[in-house]
């Protein structure tokens, strides 16, 4: 069964996004695995993280997009956080500028998931 982080609250902080979870079962012994991949029936881009038996994959919702937008703009840093652990997630803004640039008009990814992205990123 995979195993899925969801992020409860995005916040800019500086040149920072803090995506907040409260899995922090999930989190123990991770690290980055330096990629985005689309999960177009979702609606999301997933971070993939990974521990040392499988990938541990973490959810980036429509409802983040604004604030993964304003930290595009910045060229923040991101990190996952929980209660008590963080983790800087590597090659974040490279992975989702490539991954913006690859669906953008890209029907391969449904005419819906290419409209979210262009509405929110594309301007």
């Amino acid at each position: 069964m995979r195993k899925i982080i969801k992020i409860n609250e995005a916040k800019l902080e500086g040149e920072v996004l803090h995506l907040h979870t409260e899995q922090t079962d999930f989190m123990k012994g991770i690290k980055p695995a330096g990629q985005i991949i689309a999960d177009s029936d979702q609606y999301a881009f997933v971070y993939l993280t990974e521990n040392e038996e499988e990938f541990v994959y973490v959810y980036l919702e429509e409802s983040l997009w604004g604030d993964l937008q304003k930290a595009r703009e910045e060229n923040a840093s991101v990190v996952l956080k929980s209660a008590d652990l963080s983790l800087e997630l590597d090659h974040f803004q490279e992975e989702l500028n490539y991954l913006i640039s690859n669906i953008e008009g890209n029907g391969n990814y449904g005419e819906e998931m290419v409209n979210k992205v262009e509405n929110v990123f594309i301007r």
